[in-house]
Formats: C-alpha cells, sequence, structure tokens
C-alpha cells in the first residue's frame, strides 16, 4: 500500500512539473523600429546575418521617420531609431526614451531639392509647393535652409508627405510650378531624374545638426543591458564588414533602402559620416548645445 502511494505521489509530481513547464512564458522580444536610411543600415545587415535573433531583438521596418514615430507611439515596441528631432518630439509626449548607440552625422544626406535655383526662388512671386514630412527633421532642414537663404518672405504651400508618397507624385505629374522637396538619401536619385537638383543639404547648412541613433525606453535599458551592449559590438563589426566587403554588404540591405543601385548606395555613403567610435568633442559640444543627453550611450 505504501509502495503504491508512492507511485503515485511520484506521478502527481511529475505531472506538476510538466504543468509548470508549459505555464512558463518565454521572455518576449526586444521590439525596434527603424525606417529606410543608409545610417541605419547596420541594423539591417543586422538583421540579415541572423545577429539580432540570439539577442532577442525584432527589427521592424517603415517607410519613413514619420512612420516610425506612428508605429512607436502604438505602445508595441521597445525604441527606435532616429534624429534628435524625432526623439525631442517624442520625449514632450512623456516617452522616457534614451539614446543608447548612435549611427551617423548627417553630411549631405539630408537635402533640399527644387526644379529652381537658389536666385530663381528668390525673384519668383509665385506660390511655391513644398513637399516634405512635417513631423519629422525634415522640417528643421526646412527652416533652416530658409532662414539662411533669406526666403522667409516667400509663400510657400506645405504637403505633408512621406519620401516614397512624394516619388510616386513626380512620377506621375509634369512639374509645372515652382517646387521644393525635402528628403533624404536615396530619394534623391530618383528625384533628380524629374528635373529637381539638389540646392542645399546638410553639408552646406551650417546652422543644422543631423544625428542618427538608437533609442530605447530607459527601463529596457535597464533590464537588457547586456543586449544592448553586445548589439553595439555587433553594429561595430556591420560597419567594419561594410568596410572590408561594401558589395556583399550592399546585397544584404539593399531590399530595405528602396531599390537604390550599388552606385547610388556608394554615393549615399559619401553623405554621411559614421559616429560608431567615440564622438570628437567639437560634436559632443553641439550635441550639449542642443540638449541632446550622452550620458547613456554606449
Amino acid at each position: 500500500m505504501l509502495k503504491n502511494l508512492k507511485v503515485i505521489l511520484m506521478i502527481i509530481m511529475i505531472a506538476l512539473a510538466g504543468l509548470t513547464g508549459c505555464s512558463s512564458q518565454p521572455e518576449p522580444p526586444i521590439k525596434l523600429i527603424a525606417n529606410s536610411w543608409i545610417g541605419y543600415s547596420p541594423l539591417f545587415y543586422a538583421k540579415e546575418k541572423g545577429w539580432l535573433k540570439p539577442l532577442n531583438i525584432e527589427l521592424s521596418t517603415v517607410v519613413s521617420l514619420g512612420e516610425s514615430i506612428m508605429t512607436y507611439k502604438t505602445g508595441h515596441f521597445n525604441g527606435l531609431a532616429g534624429t534628435q528631432y524625432e526623439f525631442a518630439k517624442l520625449q514632450k509626449q512623456n516617452a522616457n526614451l534614451v539614446p543608447i548607440i548612435m549611427f551617423d552625422r548627417s553630411n549631405g544626406g539630408d537635402m533640399v531639392m527644387s526644379n529652381l535655383s537658389i536666385n530663381s526662388l528668390k525673384k519668383t512671386t509665385e506660390s511655391v509647393d513644398v513637399y516634405l514630412e512635417i513631423n519629422s527633421i525634415n522640417s528643421a532642414v526646412f527652416k533652416d535652409f530658409i532662414k539662411a537663404h533669406e526666403l522667409e518672405n516667400k509663400t510657400f504651400n506645405f504637403i505633408n508627405k512621406d519620401p516614397l508618397k512624394t516619388l510616386a507624385q513626380i512620377k506621375q505629374s509634369p512639374i509645372t510650378q515652382p517646387l521644393i522637396i525635402v528628403t533624404y538619401s536615396p530619394y534623391n536619385f530618383e528625384l533628380s531624374k524629374h528635373g529637381l537638383n539638389i540646392i542645399a543639404s546638410t553639408k552646406n547648412i551650417e546652422d543644422i545638426l543631423v544625428v542618427d541613433a538608437l533609442y530605447v525606453k530607459k527601463s529596457c535599458l535597464t533590464e537588457h543591458k547586456a543586449h544592448f551592449i553586445k548589439l553595439k559590438q555587433l553594429i561595430n563589426q556591420a560597419i567594419q564588414d561594410l568596410h572590408t566587403n561594401p558589395r556583399d554588404y550592399y546585397e544584404k540591405v539593399k531590399p530595405y533602402l528602396e531599390n537604390s543601385s550599388y552606385e547610388e548606395f556608394s554615393a549615399s555613403l559619401n553623405q554621411i559620416e559614421w559616429l560608431n567610435s567615440e564622438l570628437s568633442e567639437p560634436l559632443i559640444k553641439k550635441l550639449n548645445h542642443t540638449s541632446f543627453p550622452i550620458r547613456d550611450l554606449l
């Protein structure tokens, strides 16, 4: 009788252990967002190499910076890649984000394009259509552009469209009036085929600083700091692989870059400055001047 009781108890314990094992839930993934910008391509490369899965990181990609903000605000994500503009905008809404990994500094990669020269824009009395993402760094670039060239007195008709929709509209409709498009690489290459030229960029607008970073919730950084330290190492490795074998790197990231050719991809690389190594003192001063926190950078 005692022997049978022991057997029954053992069966019950095994069954309970099995139930406990089945009820345990896997740790939820760290969910990040990035848009189609060459500066975020190390993330795309890491995803394609299978490096993110061991870190339990899921990367979702969108077309534009504005879409990144809207997607992040659904509440289903732990962080996003963006410029300091998107970061500041979300912080005003109590997002409690911190920048943890720097990607790049725009050095011509954000630009103002037009079918007119700057002198012609100054002379025109017509209303000027301006295509841009209003809730993105585009607004800051445009504001500094018109200030630098004393165009504040012009009449601008703002059209809020992401780069892909802007490109689609330009392809469909002939340009018949003064037009400005605030965009970023790689969209400029296709736009240039439709009579639009770069008339200003972050390379020659001295007053504007555009940096790209990964921002995550402070609580997420605290809980998963080891994962993000490893991610930083993988981003460094991705950039090293880019320098070592750019063609192979391009083949892995091109699905994320809106059909850019290898030549356009290579040209885009000349429009950014990677910031994955130690930041320079002049840049730190500029970041501090714009109230961009660097204390949590890995």
